[in-house]
């Protein structure tokens, strides 16, 4: 498998693990922690879970220096990478390797089965995101990809808009302002029904009225003992009856 430059992540530690040897198995029933002897352990120290990738490695390295004692990968869970023996819940067989093709089989056990059920907890939900994963892409791959909808006008096409709550406004309806009954408001300080006084207590004068009479009106007779005043003048002739006749008639007779 090509080397995975992602980002290794933690998933658990465990500061006191004890390895044994195991003895081959000799059937298809699996592993008894029971063939094994426990209390002489063939190594002590810290167990790390790593992921990196879809890989997990479980390491044994030295409590004080860090250094590794050995590796065990797993690529999925459970398997014969790492397997549960049948007599106890605190004890596991796993596959170590070495990097050059080589690999052996060794007994992993905890001290208390808090840690064991953290072990096994820490595996199982790797391998469970790792299938999750797995099943997303092939469903990404499975779906074909959308069409894109071709929203853009067409030669020739129109479209409607309709826009609500706008009343139309009759035109029939509607009246003309009337201008010739405005009026202004009176300027400030007059008095209502009046005219402004002039100021210092003048009064104005009446204005002389002029008479608009014609000069010469020919359908009233004029009286003889009213001073003339037509603008043709008087020219009667003394002496002659016919002139009086024609003053008193109004009329002026030339001879």
């Amino acid at each position: 498998m090509a080397e995975d430059n992602s980002y290794e992540s933690m998933l658990c530690v465990k500061p006191d693990v004890y390895v044994y040897r195991i003895p081959p198995r000799a059937s298809n029933r699996g592993y008894r922690a029971a063939d094994w002897k426990l209390d002489e352990p063939a190594w002590n120290g810290r167990m790390k879970i790593t992921a990196k990738g879809k890989m997990a490695f479980i390491k044994l390295e030295d409590k004080n220096t860090g250094e590794l004692f050995a590796q065990a990968p797993v690529e999925e869970y459970p398997s014969c990478a790492v397997e549960a023996v049948t007599d106890s819940s605190r004890y596991f067989v796993i596959r170590i390797e070495d990097g050059n093709g080589r690999h052996a089989f060794i007994g992993l056990g905890f001290t208390d089965r808090g840690d064991s059920f953290d072990f096994n907890v820490a595996l199982q939900d790797h391998f469970k995101w790792v299938k999750q994963e797995g099943e997303l892409a092939k469903l990404e791959a499975s779906q074909t990809p959308p069409t894109k909808l071709d929203l853009s006008f067409k030669e020739g096409q129109t479209i409607k808009i309709s826009i609500g709550n706008i009343k139309k406004k009759d035109a029939g309806g509607v009246k003309p302002r009337s201008m010739g009954g405005a009026l202004l408001p009176p300027p400030p300080g007059a008095k209502a029904g009046g005219i402004i006084p002039p100021p210092g207590g003048q009064q104005t004068a009446p204005s002389v009225q002029t008479n608009t009479a014609p000069l010469l009106d020919f359908g009233s007779p004029v009286p003889a003992a009213q001073p003339s005043s037509d603008a043709w003048g008087d020219f009667t002739s003394a002496g002659s009856n016919s002139g009086k006749d024609a003053v008193k008639s109004g009329w002026v007779q030339f001879s």
